[in-house]
């Protein structure tokens, strides 16, 4: 497989829905919710990338790292790089039609696993959106963690239970999505949660439960004295609100409390190995990726996927190389200039 002719290929099926833009900043798609930009201005996109950017790298290569350690734990996992395929819902209103829900479900979930890591799978206002990823979990023996959306508590607790079912190592919630008028124009009302609603939810659940959409440190606080497991900062890829700063901006100040008492994931922009490794110098354990898999998928299915984890595996190893750095679980932030 050639990256090029993957990016056209998933360029032709976009439609539209994406460009396959040079470079990933939001910069053309702004507005363009239902489809793969950002709420209104696009500045949440567009700080999630710039914020990224504005960290370099330090070069040292008088050491003696020359095989460096790309794997990590996370939730019990073993995976082979510290990438997470991202939730994505919604496939047939955001991708005009790209992939099914089902189609895309199962490829990034197989592309995924094929490159030693694992995807999350996302919810939405129809029913078949949540029950497509189950699908694809289960069919490669429960190798995936399902994002629910911020509904009633109940709700989430019946949910969580059927990804337990399926053999899922975690759920979570996007609570970032807490004001989505199309999950309540169908029915399906939802809304933010008190730190006691967490602890509920935790309390009546059997697997490590994540927090998704956190953004200042009292609130990543918050979901630790409740007993969650994980969180991820996010801001939901610019698409929930817009002018809100960077994930990397905010990174550092909520691992400063919660980092080694619970899991820190983050997304937002990071496109290369490099911006792998800035978030994990920054505080991360882990990150997750979405727009480049969802190119991936629609470009080259489940291959497609694993093709661009490899690749980001090879820019992240060569990047641990050229700074010194023997271990994805040991990033010290003085990488960073």
């Amino acid at each position: 497989m050639e990256f090029n002719a993957l990016k056209c290929n998933a360029r032709e099926k976009f439609k539209g829905s994406c460009r396959v833009c040079p470079v990933c900043n939001g910069a053309v798609c702004s507005g363009e919710v239902p489809g793969m930009g950002a709420l209104g201005t696009g500045a949440s996109f567009h700080n999630n990338v710039n914020a990224l950017a504005s960290y370099r790298l330090n070069l040292r290569t008088i050491h003696n790292v020359s095989q460096p350690k790309l794997g990590c734990h996370v939730f019990g996992l073993e995976l082979a790089l510290p990438v997470i395929g991202a939730a994505i819902g919604g496939i047939g209103m955001n991708m005009k039609g790209a992939m099914t829900e089902e189609e895309y479900d199962m490829a990034i979930t197989s592309g995924c696993c094929q490159a030693g890591t694992i995807a999350m799978t996302g919810d939405g206002p129809s029913p078949e959106v949540f029950e497509s990823g189950i699908r694809a979990l289960q069919s490669i023996n429960g190798h995936g963690i399902p994002i629910i959306k911020p509904r009633e508590n109940h709700k989430i607790i019946e949910l969580a239970k059927r990804a337990a079912d399926a053999g899922a190592p975690a759920f979570g919630i996007d609570i970032d999505a807490a004001a989505l008028i199309n999950m309540t124009n169908a029915g399906q009302p939802v809304g933010p949660k008190t730190q006691d609603d967490l602890a509920k939810i935790k309390q009546h659940t059997s697997i490590p439960f994540i927090v998704k959409g956190i953004m200042t440190p009292d609130e990543a606080e918050a979901c630790y004295a409740a007993g969650v497991d994980g969180i991820v900062v996010s801001n939901h890829g610019g698409r929930a609100l817009d002018h809100l700063p960077g994930t990397a901006e905010v990174l550092p100040l909520i691992a400063e409390v919660v980092k080694g008492k619970m899991t820190v994931l983050v997304d937002g922009g990071v496109r290369s190995g490099a911006d792998v490794l800035k978030m994990l110098a920054l505080g991360a354990d882990a990150v997750l990726i979405g727009r480049p898999l969802a190119i991936g998928a629609v470009g080259g299915q489940g291959e497609g996927v694993k093709f661009v984890l490899n690749k980001l595996a090879g820019e992240l190893r060569a990047a641990m190389v050229l700074t010194g750095t023997a271990n994805v679980e040991k990033v010290d932030s003085r990488i960073l200039f």
